[in-house]
């Protein structure tokens, strides 16, 4: 059975810090602590999997490279069983490549080593918030809908060929009226574009409005997050239709007629 991960929003957040070098897993453990986390700590994916069938975290903070079964191969597993879980890597600065496999394997984030402390935190306080909104939306959706005092639209909701993004109660809906599983990112990702159809958009703007953080030029997370999310809305995701490419500028969206 696939347990629940812990509530992010709660007074302890718990995060499993999964690093081969014993002394950043204590340093990381001694740091998070202080700041209110729960911290348990396995030197390898073997012994995280342990872990994470005790208590599943509200985080997992990953090291890619590690003997044995690496980080990635780990990262995978735990977001095919515990999707609402927040994953952040940390990679060497020059493993771009890395990187952006993680993110594509479904990652919240990337902290590139060495790290600062205060940015870590910062980065893992984000995630959580991001899967806190994700949490409510998914509590919201399953009580029982009150009686609407009129009769304007209880929700807002943009189409996206046979999809359907309910901007209110942040899910993404199929032709049938059942969920198609996104990340936070993806749903602001969506509904960045849904706020500005038929408005080309760069990926400064994207990394700005959707995400609040600043722009890389080598950070190619927001093509691999306009893939996956080709795959999940479009007809053919190799011939978009819905979310096209505009040549040396970036995205637009283009609803359907």
């Amino acid at each position: 059975m696939t347990q629940t991960p812990q509530t992010p929003g709660s007074a302890s957040p718990a995060v499993l810090v999964v690093d081969d070098e014993p002394e950043l897993r204590a340093l990381l453990a001694e740091y998070l602590g202080r700041h209110g986390f729960q911290v348990r700590t396995a030197p390898d994916a073997t012994a995280a999997r342990t872990l994470v069938a005790e208590q599943v975290p509200a985080l997992a903070l990953l090291d890619i490279h590690m003997p044995g079964e690496n980080g990635l191969s780990l990262a995978r597993w735990l977001r095919d069983n515990h999707p609402r879980m927040g994953l952040v890597m940390l990679t060497t600065a020059v493993d771009a490549v890395d990187r952006i496999v993680g993110l594509e394997l479904g990652a919240d984030d990337y902290v590139p080593k060495p790290f600062d402390m205060r940015e870590l935190l910062a980065r893992i306080r984000a995630v959580l918030r991001r899967a806190e909104v994700t949490a409510a939306a998914i509590a919201a959706a399953s009580a029982p809908a009150p009686a609407p005092l009129d009769s304007s639209p209880v929700t807002r909701r943009v189409a996206f060929g046979d999809c359907l993004l309910d901007l209110d109660q942040r899910r993404l809906l199929n032709a049938a009226g059942a969920d198609i599983e996104v990340s936070a990112a993806e749903f602001d990702l969506l509904a960045l574009f849904a706020r500005h159809p038929h408005r080309p958009l760069d990926r400064n703007q994207i990394m700005e409005q959707a995400h609040n953080r600043g722009w890389d030029v080598f950070d190619r997370s927001i093509d691999l997050r306009i893939m996956r999310l080709r795959r999940k809305i479009e007809r053919n995701p190799d011939k978009p239709e819905l979310i096209k490419t505009v040549r040396n500028v970036g995205y637009v969206f283009v609803p359907a007629a």
